[in-house]
């Protein structure tokens, strides 16, 4: 199975491609993708991105998790510390959050979300088993 294409984005919507529904906030895997709801988690700006965020996505065997902060990074995942990881200048997300992701082998990519996406979807185009979460708005 591909990772979908997001197809569009803009400011409070993302459309992913194959799917008829219009996300805000957006979970993305190979074969699949569902809004979402940070309300599962408890998840808000601060602290931001947590583990329970990413488990559905990782469970669905992806390599790459590439998280969006939002249109103006309100979506925190840590002061701005940065960490190298496959030519990336990647903004460190909680050590829990990165922890959970290592130990399941995965890299990640912390970016604004409209370059979010651009990666993402250069990954998902290269056939990489790429997964993300993507905050659309601030």
């Amino acid at each position: 199975m591909t990772s979908p294409e997001i197809a569009s984005l803009s400011w409070g919507q993302m459309k992913v491609k194959g799917c008829s529904a219009t996300y805000k906030d957006c979970k993305v895997w190979p074969g699949g993708s569902r809004t979402w709801d940070w309300r599962e988690t408890g998840t808000n700006h601060s602290p931001g991105v947590q583990p329970a965020d990413l488990e559905e996505v990782v469970k669905k065997g992806v390599k790459t998790m590439v998280i969006g902060r939002g249109m103006s990074e309100a979506l925190q995942v840590e002061p701005p510390v940065f960490q190298f990881e496959s030519c990336y200048r990647t903004p460190l997300v909680p050590p829990s959050t990165v922890d959970y992701l290592k130990k399941n082998g995965i890299d990640v990519l912390v970016l604004q979300t409209e370059k979010a996406v651009e990666e993402y979807n250069a990954l998902a185009a290269q056939g990489v088993k790429v997964g993300g979460v993507f905050h659309s708005t601030c």
